[in-house]
Order: C-alpha cells, then sequence, then structure tokens
C-alpha cells in the first residue's frame, strides 16, 4: 500500500527557526507552544484523575507530529474522520488510530483494510464505526479480501457501533437495532466487536454548563440502556467512546465512558472559548492563531490582509487578541483577501498600516486546513521567537 508522501517544507520556512515571531510573514497560520503544551499536559492530568483514555480528534490539528506529541503525553491513540486522515497519521508513525466515521465506498474501505494490515504488522491497531447492516458487510468483505492478499498476516478489526445519542447525524437509535447489528458484527473473523460510539457534537456548543451537563445526562441514560440490552444478549461491552472539548466533564464524570475524544482543547478556538466554563473543566487557553498585518487604514476602520481563506468562518468571525485593552478591535468579513477591524470597547483607536495583528479563529478544525504548515513559537506572541516548523500532513484528506 502507498502512503501520502510529504512535501517538502520550503527553505524560507525553515529560516524562520530561531527568528523573531515579528519576521513571519502574514497572513500565518502559527501555535504557541507553550500554551499548547500546557493544554495537553492538563488533558493529560485530567484524563488520568478520572481514570479514562484519551483519544483526541487528529482531525482538528492534521498533523502525525502533533499525534505524537499526544500520545507521548498520555494518549492511547488518534481519532480521525476519513480514510485519508488514517493514512496521512500512518504515514507519521501514528499506529493507533480510530476512524470514527462511516466508511461505505468500496475502493475506500478496500483501503482501511489495506491499512488494518500495515498497523498489525507494526503492533498497532485500526478500528471504525459502523451504522448499518450494508457498512458491516461491505468492511467484512474488504477485510476478507485484503487477508487473502496478506499471507501471515490475519488482521482484525476493531469496530464500534455507532449510536445517533442527539447529533441527527450518522449512527443507529440507541436501543435493540445496535444490538441486532452487534451480532452482525460477531459472524466475522476479520471484525471485533469494540464497543459503542456515542459521541453528542450539538453538545459541545450549549453555552452553559447546565445545559451541557442536562444533555449529557440524557445521552447517559439512552447508551446505559444500549450496552444492558447486549450484554442481556451475552455479549461484553467493552468500551463507550466520545465526548469533545465542551461537555467532556459530564461523560467523565459519568462513570459510563471509559475514553474521551476531546481534541479541540489543544488550541481552543473562538467559539469554545464562547461557552461558559464548567469549572470541573481545565483552563485550557488560546494557542491558535492568525497573524495578520495592517494593508489599509482610513478614519473609522483599517483592513488587514487574512479574510475568509485565512480562517474559517462556520462559527463566526475570529476574535482580535487585545494587548492593549484601550484599542480593543472587532473584526468583520471583508472577503477573501481583507478582514475589517473597527475599534470597539469605547476605544476610538484605528491601528495603523503595517501593525501585526492577531485573531483567534472561529473554528480550528476548518481553519487549519487552510494551511500546509503551521509555525510553532515559543516565548509568546509578543516578543517569542519561531521554535518549529509544524507540518500539516492530512491537510485536504477528504477522502
Amino acid at each position: 500500500m502507498k502512503l501520502p508522501t510529504k512535501t517538502p517544507v520550503s527553505e524560507t520556512l525553515l529560516a524562520l527557526v530561531g527568528r523573531s515571531v515579528n519576521d513571519i510573514d502574514t497572513p500565518a497560520l502559527v501555535v504557541d507552544i507553550d500554551a499548547m503544551t500546557r493544554n495537553i499536559a492538563r488533558m493529560a492530568e485530567f484524563a488520568r484523575k478520572h481514570n479514562v483514555r484519551w483519544r483526541p480528534h487528529a482531525k482538528m490539528h492534521k498533523s502525525s507530529a502533533l499525534a505524537r506529541l499526544q500520545m507521548q503525553a498520555g494518549a492511547i491513540g488518534v481519532c480521525v474522520q476519513k480514510t485519508s486522515e488514517a493514512e496521512a497519521m500512518v504515514a507519521g508513525g501514528v499506529n493507533d488510530i480510530y476512524i470514527s466515521n462511516e466508511v461505505i465506498a468500496p475502493s475506500k474501505l478496500a483501503r482501511v483494510a489495506a491499512l488494518a494490515h500495515m498497523v498489525s504488522a507494526e503492533g498497532g491497531k485500526l478500528a471504525i464505526a459502523v451504522d448499518s447492516l450494508e457498512g458491516v458487510e461491505r468492511l467484512a468483505a474488504a477485510m476478507s479480501v485484503a487477508r487473502s492478499q496478506h499471507a501471515g498476516n490475519s488482521a482484525v478489526i476493531d469496530v464500534f457501533v455507532e449510536l445517533d445519542v442527539g447529533q441527527g447525524r450518522c449512527g443507529l437509535p440507541p436501543g435493540p437495532a445496535a444490538v441486532a447489528l452487534v451480532h452482525e458484527i460477531r459472524k466475522h473473523p476479520a471484525l471485533r466487536f469494540a464497543g459503542l460510539q456515542a459521541y453528542h457534537g450539538k453538545a459541545q456548543h450549549l453555552r452553559t454548563p447546565k445545559e451541557r451537563r442536562d444533555t449529557i445526562a440524557v445521552v447517559v441514560e439512552d447508551v446505559l440502556h444500549t450496552r444492558k440490552l447486549i450484554e442481556t444478549e451475552g455479549v461484553p461491552v467493552e468500551l463507550i467512546t466520545g465526548a469533545g472539548t465542551g461537555s467532556m466533564v459530564c461523560e467523565a464524570a459519568s462513570g459510563l465512558y471509559g475514553e474521551l475524544q476531546a481534541g479541540s482543547f489543544m488550541f481552543m478556538d473562538a467559539d469554545y472559548a464562547a461557552n461558559e466554563r464548567d469549572p470541573a473543566q481545565p483552563q485550557f487557553e488560546h494557542a491558535l492563531f492568525v497573524k495578520t498585518q495592517v494593508m489599509s487604514s482610513h478614519l473609522t476602520h483599517a483592513v488587514c490582509d487574512a479574510g475568509h481563506k485565512s480562517h474559517a468562518i462556520d462559527s463566526g468571525m475570529p476574535r482580535v487578541v487585545a494587548f492593549d485593552p484601550d484599542a480593543e478591535l472587532d473584526y468583520s468579513n471583508g472577503g477573501d483577501e481583507h478582514g475589517i477591524l473597527r475599534p470597539a470597547g469605547g476605544s476610538m483607536r484605528v491601528p495603523s498600516i503595517g501593525r501585526f495583528l492577531w485573531l483567534i479563529p472561529g473554528h480550528c478544525d476548518p481553519t487549519v486546513n487552510l494551511y500546509d504548515v503551521m509555525i510553532g513559537v515559543t516565548g509568546g506572541l509578543k516578543n517569542g521567537v519561531v521554535d518549529k516548523i509544524i507540518r500539516v500532513d492530512a491537510r485536504g484528506a477528504a477522502t
């Protein structure tokens, strides 16, 4: 199986290492390494405290280097959503991956099966989610073909039954339908029933802790009921996996979930920061920024060079970092290449031409997907230096 090859990082970017943050050209995606490292440590400690496994979503950062960093800190492995994301992670040395999504196309399932054998040969493992009889049958067929092509390596793929616990997307309704699918999985020697996928994406962005707690309480009851139905049939449910940065304290406290998939905590975008923090949740910091520069300045507004080609706007506009509280700015959409900056918070000051500014993206995942690399800095955004260039291995990995 041929895995993705890495495009070399340009000499210009590599030459930035050791230089001032002021030398970073704009627009650029910048990671505050110090803040990110603290976020990872706090998440690892949270998982240890609650005796749960931690499998962060690599679809957020799309970097095998950062995935390995998370695993060094205690993560069991990573989640991805796409076959090509899994391939990019394996190519970067990550060998414990869960595709927490349905894969149906035979061509993709052939890649999944080949990848399962590849990571198995290296002592790793691959897992995947299913929510239909057809999905199980197609996966089993692909694994059977791959087994015939890999003599001496009879890999088994872990399979999670996905439940729709409120997202209204993929997944079976909690209850008897899941039991029937579990029995179907267990008919196939190359498939191993590994547990239940129960992720409520909408709950991540409910703004108050009470809203999130009340919503996840219903999820827990539904999943508990489904687990009991399966175990009544004599089949153990080894693991319930799910949760995100917004609700993870609820799943961790439930006593039901054994694995947390939270990933955005590492960068903390503006949308997650808009949530009212649950006191039980670690204090995560913003660690992902778009550096931009003012290219036009007027009496009432200024224009920077980071338009919506530089950051995702599906979860709202970015926030402007206010190093100076007397010069707060609001960002509004100026199109592909332009951002409009207006004074806010009672300020009347408009930034001058040439000034560098820092934006906190509204949604980190699709923002990262816009860039080939992230520039890692240490020492802060004001006076820091470039520490490393972080390749976005799975940029554009949509298949």
